[in-house]
C-alpha cells in the first residue's frame, strides 16, 4: 500500500475545538457516507430477496431448462386458449397485442442487420391490422395498408438517414405478423358463440401439436435433414409425424356445427395446413439465420421470442382460411 492510499483509509482525527472550519470539515466527513457501501434501500432489498426465495419451494429453485421452457409454455397456451374462447373482442385484442410484440421483436432483428426501421410506425401498423378485420373486414385491411404505407414514405422523406431498404423491412414486418395473423379474425367471424372459438383452438392446437411431434420425433429418430443449411435440427421424420398429428386433429372440425367437411377432406386440409406451419416456421429460421441471431427476443424464458412460437401460425392460419373458404366449408361472412 503506497502513502496516498494509507492517508485515504487513516480514520480522520477529531480536531481541535479552537479550530471551527476544522470542526465543519470533520463534521461533513463523519455525515457523509462512504459511495463503496451499499445503500439502505439496497440491503433492504437484498434481504427481501433472501427471504422470498428462503420461502420459495425447492422444486421451484434452480429450475432446469425443460422446466422454465414448460413453465412458459404453459402460461402462453392458457392466455391463448382463454383469449380466443371468450369472444370476438378478446380474440382481437390478443391477436393486436401478439402482433405488435412479434413485430417490435422482427424491428429488433432487422436493426442486428445494420437496417434502421421505424419501429413506432411498424409495431402500431401490425397490431392496427386485427382490428382494422374485426370493425371492418377486409376493407380494414386495405385501409391499414395504405396508411401505413403513407406513414412510411412520409417518414422516408423527412427523416434523411432512412433508406428504401428501411422502409422495406418496416412494411414487411407488419405485414408479415399483423396482416397474417389477422385473417384468423374471418375464421373467428364465421361461426356463432361459441364455434368460432372452438374452431380456432383447434387450428391452434393443430400448430402446437404439429411442433411438439416434429420436435419429439425428430429428436429421436430423426436422421434425414430437412432443411440442413436453414435449421438443422428439423428432419424429414419430425416432418412427417407432424403432418400426421396435424391431419389427426383436423379430423375435430366434423363435430362442429356449421363447419361442412368430411374426414378425408379434414385429413387432406390437415396435411397441407401442417405444411404451411413448417413454412412458417423455416422463414423466420432463414431470417434468423441471416442476421446472425439465435432468437427473437428473450420475452419468453426458455423460448426466446414470441416471434419463435408464433411463427408457423403466421403461414397455417392463412392456410387455414384459404382451404376453408374456398373449400366452402365455411359461410364467407
Amino acid at each position: 500500500m503506497n502513502d496516498e492510499q494509507a492517508n485515504e483509509n487513516r480514520p480522520v482525527d477529531r480536531p481541535d475545538s479552537g479550530d471551527r472550519r476544522a470542526e465543519e470539515l470533520y463534521a461533513h466527513s463523519v455525515a457523509t457516507p462512504d459511495a463503496s457501501e451499499p445503500s439502505t434501500f439496497a440491503k433492504k432489498r437484498a434481504h427481501a430477496k433472501q427471504v422470498a426465495y428462503e420461502k420459495t419451494p425447492s422444486r421451484f429453485k434452480n429450475a432446469s431448462s425443460f422446466q422454465v421452457r414448460f413453465r412458459t409454455g404453459l402460461v402462453y397456451t392458457a392466455v391463448s386458449i382463454v383469449a380466443v374462447l371468450v369472444n370476438d373482442l378478446t380474440t382481437t385484442l390478443y391477436l393486436a397485442l401478439v402482433a405488435g410484440i412479434c413485430a417490435g421483436e422482427f424491428c429488433y432483428m432487422m436493426r442486428v442487420d445494420a437496417k434502421l426501421p421505424n419501429e413506432m410506425i411498424g409495431v402500431v401498423g401490425a397490431a392496427a391490422y386485427p382490428v382494422a378485420m374485426y370493425l371492418w373486414g377486409m376493407t380494414g385491411i386495405a385501409l391499414v395498408t395504405v396508411a401505413l404505407l403513407l406513414a412510411l414514405f412520409i417518414w422516408y422523406v423527412y427523416w434523411m438517414r432512412a433508406r428504401i431498404p428501411d422502409v422495406s423491412v418496416s412494411f414487411f414486418g407488419a405485414a408479415y405478423t399483423g396482416m397474417l395473423l389477422s385473417s384468423l379474425i374471418l375464421l373467428r367471424q364465421a361461426l356463432p358463440e361459441p364455434w368460432g372459438g372452438v374452431l380456432l383452438l383447434v387450428l391452434f392446437c393443430s400448430v402446437w401439436f404439429n411442433d411438439a411431434m416434429a420436435y419429439i420425433v425428430g429428436s429421436k429418430i430423426g436422421k434425414h435433414k430437412l432443411a440442413p443449411r436453414t435449421s438443422p435440427k428439423k428432419s424429414w421424420e419430425g416432418f412427417i409425424a407432424g403432418l400426421i398429428t396435424s391431419a389427426g386433429l383436423w379430423c375435430l372440425l366434423v363435430l362442429i356445427p356449421g363447419v361442412s367437411i368430411t374426414i378425408p377432406q379434414a385429413m387432406f386440409y390437415g396435411v397441407l395446413c401442417g405444411g404451411a406451419g413448417v413454412i412458417g416456421d423455416l422463414a423466420e429460421s432463414r431470417i434468423k439465420r441471416n442476421v446472425g441471431v439465435k432468437d427473437s427476443g428473450t420475452i419468453m424464458p426458455g423460448h426466446g421470442g414470441l416471434l419463435d412460437r408464433c411463427d408457423s401460425l403466421f403461414f397455417a392460419s392463412v392456410a387455414a382460411v384459404v382451404l376453408l373458404f374456398a373449400g366452402g366449408c365455411l359461410p364467407y361472412v
